[in-house]
């Protein structure tokens, strides 16, 4: 009896999911200006820099936080920046957005800190099927890090791949 090959392995193909990338959801906070709003309408600067002055901004220490308005009012931008200044060196990151926006920004920092030695020239599926946030962001922002490194990518499992990308010799 013949003994079982593993083709795939012995192709030299470099096989990639998605979802190492996928952020640590447990990390991200919302901080929603709308709990701020006068009568759910207007933001008062005197209350708001109250706010400012003595919320408990350890909270979001080591997280990743959104800053958004879920109420539709008119917020200045002086009060984003004013959250944003505070959360300045408490926070791993915080941005004006939503949480979809967060997640992105989190995928990209995974992806850019990505160690490419290994995938030097090599030839590359990214794994289509994945649970994770925007994967065609992902797989645009992962195309960007490793096109410029390997010998070509591709889309798909070992089995059913779409060529994306071929180095020219």
């Amino acid at each position: 009896m013949e003994e079982i090959r593993n083709k795939v392995q012995e192709s030299g193909l470099i096989s990639m999911d998605l979802a190492d990338f996928k952020p640590d959801v447990t990390l991200i906070f919302s901080l929603d200006i709308a709990d701020q709003l006068w009568q759910g309408l207007v933001l008062k600067e005197k209350d708001f820099r109250d706010f400012i002055a003595t919320h408990d901004w350890s909270l979001y220490k080591s997280k990743y936080v959104f800053i958004h308005c879920s109420a539709d009012a008119i917020v200045p931008t002086w009060a984003y920046m004013l959250v944003a200044s505070k959360l300045l060196g408490v926070a791993k990151m915080a941005l004006v957005g939503s949480r979809e926006d967060l997640e992105k920004q989190m995928i990209a920092l995974n992806i850019l800190s990505l160690d490419v030695t290994n995938y030097i020239d090599g030839r590359i599926i990214i794994k289509g099927c994945s649970d994770i946030t925007s994967p065609e962001f992902a797989m645009t922002t992962l195309i960007q890090k490793l096109q410029p490194i390997a010998k070509s990518i591709m889309y798909g499992e070992p089995c059913s791949t779409v060529p994306v990308f071929k180095r020219k010799n």
